[in-house]
Protein backbone atom coordinates (compact mmCIF):
# COMPACT_ATOMS: atom_id res chain seq x y z
CA UNK A 1 0.00 0.00 0.00
CA UNK A 2 1.56 3.29 -1.09
CA UNK A 3 1.54 6.38 1.05
CA UNK A 4 -0.72 8.12 -1.47
CA UNK A 5 -3.25 5.31 -1.17
CA UNK A 6 -3.28 5.64 2.61
CA UNK A 7 -3.81 9.37 2.27
CA UNK A 8 -6.75 8.77 -0.05
CA UNK A 9 -8.34 6.37 2.43
CA UNK A 10 -7.84 8.86 5.24
CA UNK A 11 -9.44 11.62 3.19
CA UNK A 12 -12.42 9.38 2.50
CA UNK A 13 -12.78 8.58 6.19
CA UNK A 14 -12.63 12.26 7.10
CA UNK A 15 -15.29 13.05 4.51
CA UNK A 16 -17.53 10.34 5.94
CA UNK A 17 -17.13 11.81 9.43
CA UNK A 18 -17.94 15.30 8.15
CA UNK A 19 -20.97 14.11 6.18
CA UNK A 20 -22.51 11.19 8.07
CA UNK A 21 -24.11 8.49 5.95
CA UNK A 22 -27.26 9.03 8.01
CA UNK A 23 -27.85 12.37 6.27
CA UNK A 24 -27.25 10.82 2.85
CA UNK A 25 -29.69 8.03 3.66
CA UNK A 26 -32.37 10.51 4.65
CA UNK A 27 -31.91 12.40 1.39
CA UNK A 28 -32.29 9.14 -0.54
CA UNK A 29 -35.31 8.20 1.53
CA UNK A 30 -37.30 11.33 0.73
Amino acid sequence: VTRERVRQIEAKALRKLRHPMRRHHLRDFY
